[in-house]
């Protein structure tokens, strides 16, 4: 940026006082006169037709306005975020049969939340069971109990290679391994949370304006509102949706939820407002889950290191109904198989299979990290192999900085970067020539403390599909300015970024700029915020907002001042003034006043469009203790060197890494949903559930490089995900090559002390399994592709 710009500056965030002291207002802090609170009833087996639902018990009770099943309520199909196969649909309340624990049966609503949650608890539901299918394995064999008998399989979406071209062909070494890529919860601190109001909130007008206010935590307000409109037939004008503060949601808030869709039927059933905020253990069964893949990858390569080929089988697990989660497999990760690696050829088949298990949706990173994952861990197991150290076995297979733009074979194209220059980066910052010294002088002495270095490169994608938005800017009277912006901040610092690139544009002081977003009232259209995409499209939108307001002020001031429009220049203190003359100057206040006599309002707008997906990339360095008599698992040091181009605000970016970061080495080390074998949740509280805290990290140490993207004027790269996508496989590589001189070649995440115990033991006794097996027959019935054809995954904000 420019010398003397508060760009590339490290700027605190101006959206934290009010939520440090608690003034900020979540859908649950809403005072709304006379609203009905909603309790589902929850299937509590994972698979059962249903014979009766009996609520006339609880129908009785005081308090109880509605009690309502799916033969009650017609409440259209939610498509959620993207659909994998329509003949999977979810009835929002279940029809004739349930498919995981935690499907919805019945709705109460009820003067208060206490009535609702006691009326829910008499409402009787006779099941009658069926086989349950929990692993996607399994679910995909002939004669897996199917979730739909009139669709006869669990296989929801699947595609093979077009030909029969062996990807291998070639190689001189082949290294081989299943990998699982484990089930998560995506947990944001507020869980989902939605209130309607029949009428205009605006005005309290139940007859003029507004037909319906909905209140929703959600990623995407505009998109909230167009799926409502398309599923309950109402006019987009009399519909306002609004995003209030929202405590996170990690991808899994966007589209309309089937609570959501529920609680927009009873409202207009009953005439009257209803609320409905999930607790920690619906949400932990409810809220559509992440990842939850399982991979078999074969990487050929010559004895040098230099890759020949890869072949990929996925299975994505799509939960009950096929969540779109699972259709992952096909689209991002598919995407990004080919990281940040020459790769001459790539195999890719790819099933999505519905298990009687929560739905899959979206989280954070949203099928990238999954790709890095397999990615990295076959070539951690490749340099093992050929005796090659990690580092080198990656820098003789990078893609050469001066190759880009680069269309891989999987159909992205990759617009800029320089990989070793991360890698080389990240291995100064940990020293890691002094660590493999000190990881061998361990090996030596026979220590119980196993040193493990784990690295991990990759590349991303952000801001696929929808990449165009809209800003706008306006000079008030008062000399404050309003921004206002499509995307739909819940936690990422849009106020701070915006209001930085307009103060640095006008001269203005930041607590002068105030931002509006995500309510469809105040801002006509918008993509919201998934997939990393605001600053680079919706901070373009804003920044050339701003830039046509400079562009009429200066005009505006020439006139006034009687100068050449040329020599109008932002002035010292604040508005525009002649060059050379500080006393030839107006404040903003003026010229918004002047402009307002005129009839010419200082105020543009603007609607962005990028020509492409940008690719962050980036490098780790993990570093772990592993005790060799417990398995404990210890991370000593995580070193990120993560490029997101041309950086804003240094302090956002590295918020972002922490976040990041943190969630990856909690998948590594301890975070995984689990099941029994009928179905039921075994991790459905937190008691139970491994979320790591801040005690269970160590300090992170992040840097960056920087290389800009040709396709915004910012230069800017998502940065949201990417400490995400490279933690994980950093962190689970490292703890592998603490014991790889014992013979371990892989272990499945999460690490925890059981599982990396079992393998220290099974080295020792020989009885270690082979990392790979065949994979199913599944794969060999899938149709083929017709050519490369269009990547999904590229029209999708994930």
């Amino acid at each position: 940026m420019t010398p003397g710009s508060l760009l590339g500056n490290a700027v605190r965030r101006v959206e934290d006082p009010e939520i440090l002291l608690g003034r900020a207002t979540y859908v649950d802090d809403l005072d709304i006169p006379g609203v009905l609170h909603l309790a589902f009833v929850r299937s509590t087996v994972a698979h059962a037709e249903l014979r009766s639902v009996d609520t006339a018990g609880a129908a009785v009770l005081p308090g109880v306005a509605g009690v309502f099943s799916a033969a009650d309520l017609d409440v259209p199909v939610a498509p959620g975020l993207m659909v994998v196969n329509p003949d999977f649909a979810r009835p929002p309340l279940a029809k004739g049969r349930v498919r995981f624990v935690g499907d919805m049966v019945a709705v109460v609503a009820a003067e208060s939340r206490a009535a609702a949650v006691d009326a829910a608890e008499q409402v009787v539901v006779d099941y009658d069971p069926l086989p349950a299918v929990v692993d996607p394995e399994t679910a995909a064999e002939p004669g897996a109990p199917p979730q739909f008998p009139v669709v006869g399989t669990n296989l929801a979406a699947g595609s093979r290679e077009a030909g029969d071209d062996d990807p291998l062909a070639g190689a001189e070494v082949v290294v081989r391994s299943r990998f699982e890529n484990q089930r998560m919860a995506v947990l944001p601190m507020e869980g989902n949370a939605i209130a309607v109001i029949p009428g205009d909130a605006l005005t309290g007008d139940r007859g003029a304006g507004h037909d319906l206010t909905v209140y929703v935590a959600t990623q995407m307000p505009h998109g909230w509102r167009n799926q409502a409109v398309q599923m309950f037939g109402l006019d987009p004008a009399r519909l306002r949706v609004v995003a209030p503060h929202v405590g996170g949601a990690f991808g899994g808030k966007a589209g309309v939820a089937p609570e959501h869709a529920v609680a927009v039927a009873v409202a207009r059933r009953l005439g009257r407002p209803v609320k409905w905020v999930e607790t920690r253990s619906e949400n932990l069964v409810a809220m559509p889950h992440g990842r939850g893949q399982v991979q078999y990858v074969e990487l050929g390569l010559r004895r040098d290191g230099t890759i020949v080929g890869l072949r990929c089988r996925i299975i994505g697990d799509g939960g009950a109904y096929a969540g779109f989660g699972g259709g992952l497999a096909g689209w991002t990760t598919k995407l990004m198989a080919q990281g940040p690696y020459a790769i001459p050829r790539i195999g890719y088949d790819v099933a999505t299979v519905a298990t009687n298990t929560t739905p899959m949706g979206a989280f954070r990173g949203a099928g990238r990290p999954e790709a890095t994952a397999f990615l990295e861990r076959i070539l951690d197991m490749a340099a093992d192999e050929l005796g090659l150290d990690p580092a080198e076995i990656r820098r003789r297979n990078f893609l050469a900085p001066e190759g880009f733009p680069h269309r891989t074979l999987m159909g992205a194209t990759y617009d800029s970067g320089d990989y070793d220059a991360a890698l080389t980066e990240a291995l100064r910052m940990a020293g890691y020539d002094g660590l493999r010294a000190e990881q061998a002088e361990r090996r030596r002495r026979g220590d119980r403390l196993l040193l493990g270095i784990g690295l991990a490169a990759y590349v991303e994608v952000t801001a696929g599909g929808n990449n165009q938005e809209w800003g706008a800017v306006e000079v008030h009277a008062d000399g404050t300015v309003t921004v206002k912006a499509g995307t739909s901040a819940h936690g990422q610092g849009h106020a701070t970024a915006f209001a930085m690139l307009v103060a640095d544009r006008l001269g203005v002081p930041l607590e002068a700029v105030r931002y509006v977003q995500s309510d469809t009232a105040l801002v006509p259209t918008g993509g919201g915020t998934g997939g990393s995409r605001s600053l680079q499209i919706g901070g373009s939108a804003v920044a050339g907002a701003a830039d046509a307001v400079l562009a009429a002020g200066r005009a505006m001031a020439a006139s006034l001042l009687e100068a050449a429009e040329g020599d109008i220049v932002v002035s010292e203190g604040g508005g525009l003034g002649v060059a050379g003359v500080p006393a030839r100057a107006l404040s903003w206040a003026e010229l918004a006043t002047a402009g307002e006599k005129r009839g010419t309002p200082l105020m543009a707008e603007q609607d962005f469009a990028q020509p492409g997906a940008t690719f962050p990339f980036g490098a780790h360095v993990a570093v772990v203790e592993v005790d060799s008599e417990t398995g404990l698992v210890r991370p000593v040091r995580h070193v990120a060197v993560d490029d997101c181009g041309r950086v804003l605000n240094p302090l956002l970016v590295e918020g972002q890494q922490h976040g990041g970061i943190a969630q990856g080495i909690g998948q590594a080390l301890w975070e995984a949903i689990a099941y029994d074998a009928d179905g039921n949740p075994l991790t459905a509280t937190l008691a139970d559930y491994g979320l790591p805290s801040a005690a269970e990290f160590p300090s992170f140490e992040t840097a960056g490089t920087e290389t800009p993207t040709p396709h915004n004027p910012l230069g800017a790269k998502g940065i949201g995900e990417s400490g995400t996508v490279g933690s994980m496989p950093a962190v689970q590589n490292a703890v592998i090559d603490a014991l790889s001189h014992l013979g371990v070649r892989h272990v499945d995440p999460p690490l925890t002390p059981e599982r990396v115990w079992r393998a220290i033991r099974a080295a020792a006794d020989g009885t270690l399994p082979s990392p790979w097996s065949e994979p199913p027959a599944l794969f060999e019935t899938l149709p083929r592709r017709d050519g490369e054809g269009a990547s999904q995954t590229e029209e999708a904000d994930l």
